[in-house]
This record gives structure tokens, C-alpha cells and sequence, in this order.
């Protein structure tokens, strides 16, 4: 089973998710070269990636903090992500993407290297902020989560990063809160 998840609905939002609990018990998950490798496949931006370094690893947690402080700024409008984050992301957003090819089968193949996936991201991030979906960028309900998701819910009524994450404990909390209640509340 994986550790990643996602379930953000943008994949610049799942990369920021690659740090947990921002405000509490942060928890990385980008720990080695294998995790940005399997992250990228698990995600669908690539088939085959060169082997990562762990420069390629410091460099992505770079842009992951980039991504997720720009976003964050833009839905706030209270702070804004210092200029080197901007520029970074610029910066990427200009670079080439992962080489995508068409097989004799008719199949897709897509290959590239760390630095084809950080762009690609850094270019999701900036599209994102440009775009009708940022009025749709929530984040998670879960007061110690930090994720930050597209909701494309009828009614706009989305709480959790997803079910399985943090909407089942808090809605197992919920239960057995009002269970508690009801044995307490004789009728």
C-alpha cells in the first residue's frame, strides 16, 4: 500500500500533500530518492524516470514549498510567497516537460527526469492560480490537516481531502460524540 494519496484534484495539490500536518506533527514524505520516483509513477506523470539524486530530492521539496505557499497566499490573499518562491516556480513553469510518446500499439508512454516533473508541477501551480478553480481550492476540515483539494462537489459542500484520509475519523468521532451524548441524555 501506498503512502501517497490523491485525492486533491490537481496534481500540484497532491505534491504539496507530501508534507502532512503542516501545523502540527509534519510529517515528510518525500524521504528518499525512491519516494519522488514513486510518486511521480503513482501520480501518472510518468512511466519511466531517470534515477532521482538527493539533490533532485531537495530540489523537489523546494518546489513542493513553493507550490503549497503561493496557493496558500493566493486563497488567503493574506500573505504572499517570497520572491525567490515566485521566481522559482516561473522559472520551472519555462523549462521542458516529460517526453511523452505514442507506441506501434497505440498506447501512451511518457519518461523524464525530476527536473521534467518539477516543471510540470510548478506549471499545474501557476495554471491553477490563473484559473476559475482557485475559487474552488479548499483546505481539508480536519483542524490538524493541512491539505489543500479542488472541490468540484454539487453544491460546493466538500469538508475532507478525501473519506479515507480525515471525512471517516471525523465523521467516526461524530458518531461516537453524539452516541456518548445520548447515553449521557437519558430520555
Amino acid at each position: 500500500m501506498s503512502k501517497f494519496v490523491y485525492v486533491s484534484g490537481r496534481h500540484c495539490l497532491d505534491f504539496a500533500g507530501t508534507l502532512l500536518w503542516r501545523r502540527t506533527l509534519r510529517t515528510e514524505l518525500l524521504d528518499t530518492v525512491d519516494d519522488l520516483r514513486i510518486w511521480a509513477q503513482e501520480a501518472g506523470l510518468l512511466d519511466d524516470m531517470a534515477p532521482p539524486t538527493s539533490t533532485d530530492v531537495h530540489q523537489a521539496v523546494s518546489v513542493r514549498e513553493a507550490i503549497y505557499t503561493a496557493i496558500a497566499s493566493a486563497i488567503s490573499g493574506v500573505a504572499r510567497p517570497a520572491d525567490a518562491q515566485i521566481d522559482l516556480l516561473n522559472t520551472l513553469a519555462r523549462g521542458p516537460l516529460p517526453t511523452l510518446t505514442l507506441t506501434a500499439t497505440g498506447t501512451t508512454r511518457s519518461e523524464g527526469t525530476c527536473a521534467n516533473v518539477a516543471n510540470l508541477l510548478a506549471r499545474d501551480a501557476i495554471d491553477l492560480i490563473g484559473s476559475a478553480d482557485l475559487a474552488k481550492v479548499k483546505e481539508c476540515s480536519n483542524p490538524d490537516c493541512t491539505r489543500l483539494f479542488v472541490d468540484h462537489s454539487r453544491g460546493f459542500s466538500r469538508r475532507w481531502c478525501g473519506m479515507a484520509e480525515c471525512g471517516n475519523r471525523a465523521k467516526a468521532a461524530d458518531y461516537r460524540r453524539r452516541k456518548k451524548l445520548r447515553i449521557a441524555t437519558p430520555l
